[in-house]
């Protein structure tokens, strides 16, 4: 029936064929004009529009939303028992921000495990050359007394008596899988602590999953990176040297410039090069990592190439910053020679880095861990903040979630994989609307450093938002801010418990396992 009246209704009305054609054409039509004026207006994600940006209004900090930073606990939060499992040992390896990020890993550890955390090592010899370690670059006091109502932490493991002889404790090695789950360390690794006493985990760089559904470990780990890892007050007052220097003639940006020769090595991206650079970036990729077949045309279109300083001043230029801008140069060593500044540095007169207006006394250890704590200081305290180059292992990645932290400090992060299409054209003398087409890029998602959810490849370390953040006038209880006096109320349950405690020990034989641990702490 309704097949029979279907065609007998076309018969009867050809006409309306047409009608519906010329309607269906009109609809769409208004849909494709409703959304461009949807856009135009600016009606998108981003609160920033590329043809109407005010440039200075990035100099200040991000719309907060109404978050603030708070790392403390929230919920029931015991003080660590007396008496532990026995001993944590950690060797963090890498730069700057995979120790750091190493080092809060080690807390959550020694917290999950019930364990007393020896003072984390620094790999200082193989990455960096330098043997001032964990005492030489942090206050250890400092990190000690943050952490007293989490851990336990000592300076190194303590002396054992066995058959008349004294000896250190020997702590058992194991090497932990990459980004173990919290399950590995209270089975296998806490088995191992009971059986041996102390336990020696190396290599520790990404040895502890990021993503944890426990958020009071999250805001463990944020206590760990923000507050208790200070570094030495030495390095504190250079930075702050620095800083006042800087912005002596107003605002200043600070870029992690990432184009040293381990990077460009890794990055498979040599081709900008001459030959005899090339055979020098081939044999460290050799030497250094897996080998792989790295096509220098395909990495660029992915993202994977690290911007050359020349892009950094385009970019810069494209975006409205002009050439009285004043930019602090966070880098190593940049491979290629004084060939890749000129152009940035004809764009971009007033560059500065760490030994043109640092102290003089920074110079004698200004590639080593001290000039890299400096090099963050002064990022993390500038008022811009530009990462060229953001990975999964990279100085840079730390700082931006520090910065987060630190008031929704302004953070401009390039989409290398979106401007590679643009850059390249310009090389090849298709720069029609090139400056236009960058600040689209760059104007596009509209974050700069507010709050924002995280989202894969993005590192916890890079953003801690929500577990690290809360509301004062916050509609669910879970992003509420903790009391004004949660440190007084940790320290009294501290004090009750150690109280608790010492009555026990009294009546404990001096060659407890209590004892002997009690005496290091």
């Amino acid at each position: 029936m309704r097949s029979r009246l279907g065609s007998r209704h076309s018969k009867q009305h050809p006409w309306l064929k047409g009608l519906s054609l010329r309607l269906g054409i009109a609809v769409v039509v208004l849909v494709i004009c409703i959304i461009s004026l949807f856009y135009s207006f600016g009606f998108t994600n981003s609160s920033y529009s590329a043809e109407n940006i005010d440039v200075d209004k990035l100099w200040r900090t991000a719309d907060s939303g109404g978050w603030r930073s708070s790392s403390a606990p929230r919920s029931d939060w015991p003080p660590p028992p007396a008496e532990t499992n026995g001993y944590l040992r950690v060797r963090c390896n890498g730069g700057l921000n995979q120790q750091r990020s190493a080092i809060c890993n080690a807390v959550v550890a020694a917290r999950i495990m019930n364990a007393t955390l020896v003072l984390p090592e620094l790999d200082t010899n193989s990455f960096w050359r330098d043997e001032s370690g964990f005492p030489g670059i942090y206050d250890v006091e400092h990190f000690i007394k943050t952490l007293r109502y989490d851990i336990h932490i000592v300076k190194s493991l303590p002396e054992v008596s066995s058959k008349g002889k004294t000896k250190k404790l020997k702590a058992h090695q194991i090497r932990p899988p990459r980004d173990a789950p919290l399950s590995w360390y209270t089975t296998f690794a806490l088995e191992k602590m009971k059986q041996h006493g102390a336990i020696y985990l190396t290599p520790f760089s990404h040895r502890l999953a990021e993503e944890i559904d426990e958020p009071e470990l999250q805001r463990l780990r944020c206590r760990v990176n923000y507050h208790a890892l200070r570094f030495k007050p030495h390095i504190m007052e250079i930075s702050r040297e620095i800083v006042n220097r800087l912005r002596s003639q107003g605002h200043f940006m600070s870029i992690h410039l990432r184009f040293e020769m381990d990077m460009l090595a890794f990055a498979g991206c040599i081709d900008i090069f001459t030959p005899a650079e090339q055979k020098i970036l081939i044999k460290y990729r050799k030497e250094n990592f897996a080998e792989k077949e790295l096509v220098y045309r395909e990495r660029r279109l992915i993202g994977k190439c690290p911007l050359t300083p020349e892009e950094v001043g385009l970019i810069l230029r494209s975006m409205g910053f002009d050439n009285s801008t004043r930019i602090y140069l966070a880098s190593g060593e940049l491979f290629g020679g004084d060939r890749f500044m000129k152009p940035f540095r004809a764009l971009f007169p007033h560059l500065e880095n760490h030994s043109t207006v640092g102290p003089e006394k920074l110079e004698e250890n200004a590639r080593g861990l001290a000039g890299s704590a400096v090099d963050y200081m002064v990022c993390l305290l500038s008022d811009i903040f530009i990462p060229t180059y953001d990975g999964p292992s990279n100085f840079a990645n730390n700082l931006m979630g520090h910065r987060l932290y630190y008031g929704f400090r302004t953070t401009i992060t390039p989409d290398r994989k979106a401007l590679a299409p643009i850059f390249m054209d310009r090389e090849e003398g298709k720069g029609d609307r090139f400056e236009e087409r960058v600040r689209k890029v760059m104007f596009n998602s509209g974050k700069f450093g507010g709050p924002h959810k995280r989202v894969r490849p993005e590192s916890f370390y890079t953003n801690s938002w929500p577990e690290c953040f809360c509301q004062v006038n916050a509609k669910n209880k879970k992003d509420k801010c903790p009391p004004n006096n949660v440190v007084e109320l940790l320290e009294s349950r501290l004090q009750s418990e150690e109280l608790d405690d010492s009555d026990e020990n009294r009546t404990a034989s001096n060659s407890s396992a209590g004892l002997a641990e009690d005496s290091l702490i």
